[in-house]
């Protein structure tokens, strides 16, 4: 069974995806509150998010800021704004498709398909690679190991060693982290507190913080993550 979660304030709409989408063996849960929707995101484990932008409250691209920075949850954006900067922006902050209003039920269970498909090679891909390493990300729990152990980071910590992992035995610039998308937020000021974050990562996953051993600093270029 795969479980969604949907944010749709347009409760005719909701009951007509609802029904359809259950032929396929997707359950849907509909939040018309979005505030209660991100509650229940928090709470409950879900396959997929359906995100209408027009919401009560709070706009639907705030809404997707909150989910890809609490969670690695496919989301599809489902609305009547046709706006092609509402598009980008909805992609851009990490969103996985977009979907125009009105549109026909099999097109959406199709996307969701597809991208879960996507989703679950992805992950299987991740797996298999981070068997090679002292450090293991889990994308989908937002969780990275170091020799089968949790290591406790912060949002902002999570964020940057995991870009780091990804990016393995290649040099980092300090301009390239902070232009990344997913680092862009007023809430962690990266610009001044980047070095800051570094050395408490340092210290949570180096044996010796001082002479790092996985994150280096490589003089007037950035910093390079290594754990082979």
């Amino acid at each position: 069974m795969i479980r969604i979660a949907m944010i749709e304030d347009d409760a005719e709409l909701a009951g007509v995806l609802i029904d359809y989408l259950k032929n396929f063996n997707i359950e849907v849960d509909n939040y018309e509150d979005p505030y209660v929707g991100l509650g229940a995101l928090s709470m409950n484990e879900y396959d997929l998010l359906i995100l209408d932008l027009t919401l009560p409250g709070i706009d639907g691209l705030d809404v997707c800021k909150e989910v890809v920075k609490s969670a690695n949850l496919p989301i599809i954006i489902s609305s009547a704004r046709s706006s092609i900067v509402d598009k980008v922006t909805a992609l851009k902050i990490g969103a996985d498709d977009y979907l125009p209003k009105p549109y026909d039920p099999r097109e959406l269970e199709v996307r969701i398909k597809a991208i879960l498909r996507r989703y679950e090679k992805q992950n299987k891909q991740d797996k298999e690679d981070e068997q090679k390493y002292i450090f293991e990300l889990n994308s989908q729990k937002r969780e990275i190991k170091k020799d089968g152990t949790i290591i406790k980071l912060t949002a902002a910590e999570y964020l940057i060693l995991a870009f780091f992992i990804k990016k393995r035995g290649y040099i980092i610039s300090r301009e390239e982290l902070l232009t990344q998308g997913s680092f862009e937020s007023e809430e962690y000021n990266f610009d001044s507190s980047l070095a800051v974050i570094i050395n408490r990562i340092r210290k949570k996953i180096e044996d010796d913080p001082k002479n790092p051993k996985y994150l280096q600093t490589i003089r007037g270029m950035g910093y390079k993550f290594s754990d082979k």
